[in-house]
């Protein structure tokens, strides 16, 4: 189950990459580290960190197992290196990278095999970063939209919790810092729900059990937003970063 759900984006990619919400500015600020001319972008899926990162870095490599999401990234970001490749096994040689991130996607990944290959491939001082962009379950009509997916989320198949950064006493790096920054992001209100979409245990669900499960999100954001255009979606970006050992 786990590996479907991990391999499921690919069904939704173009509603992905519309609909998810892209880090923020000042997370990039926080990751980056400084002179970064290589970052790698893991697990890119359709590019969201891809789009950001190129904007900063000289030379950006996005891996991608899935060929439809590559395909997105590729499509909007032409010129970034995009290469089939997984967090356990990074087709790049070592020493190739002064940071190495992933975006949401490190819960679907083996640590045991990724923080090895992600120290293979880093430059001593390189950095190694982790983040988590979504809706902001702090704010309380949020926290009861996730309500409604709890029992989904408690079952969607995931190795770990998403948040679960533990890494071997072995492993070559220090200097573990975390942040979170938020911004507000204008949406339409079918939007947020397409958005709900776009998950996981969302994509994999019975047709009609996904239909109902979206059909109460919207209930719900109607009563919350009476006759509302737009909905300003509030979004926390959660980042993890730390130093490889030179």
């Amino acid at each position: 189950m786990a590996g479907e759900r991990a391999t499921s984006f690919g069904a939704v990619a173009e509603s992905y990459d519309r609909l998810r919400p892209p880090p923020p500015p000042a997370a990039l600020d926080w990751l980056l580290p400084d002179g970064c001319a290589v970052a790698v972008d893991l697990a890119a899926g359709t590019g969201l960190l891809t789009r950001e990162l190129e904007r900063r870095v000289a030379r950006v490599v996005a891996v991608e197992p899935d060929a439809r999401m590559r395909a997105v990234l590729s499509a909007r970001s032409p010129q970034v290196e995009a290469v089939e490749g997984r967090g356990e096994a990074i087709p790049l040689p070592d020493g190739t990278a002064d940071a190495v991130f992933v975006s949401s996607a490190w819960h679907w990944m083996d640590p045991a095999l990724a923080v090895p290959e992600i120290a293979r491939v880093l430059r001593p001082g390189g950095r190694f970063g982790l983040l988590w962009t979504s809706r902001d379950s702090e704010v309380g009509w949020v926290r009861d939209l996730d309500r409604l997916r709890r029992r989904e989320a408690a079952t969607d198949g995931r190795r770990r919790p998403v948040r679960d950064v533990t890494l071997a006493g072995s492993a070559p790096f220090a200097g573990v810092a975390e942040a979170s920054f938020t911004y507000t992001r204008p949406m339409a209100l079918d939007d947020v729900v397409g958005m709900l979409g776009t998950y996981s245990g969302s994509i994999v669900a019975d047709p009609r059990e996904r239909a109902a499960s979206l059909d109460r999100a919207r209930a719900l954001l109607r009563e919350r937003f009476p006759g509302a255009d737009l909905i300003d979606v509030p979004v926390r970006s959660h980042c993890w970063r730390a130093d490889r050992n030179s």
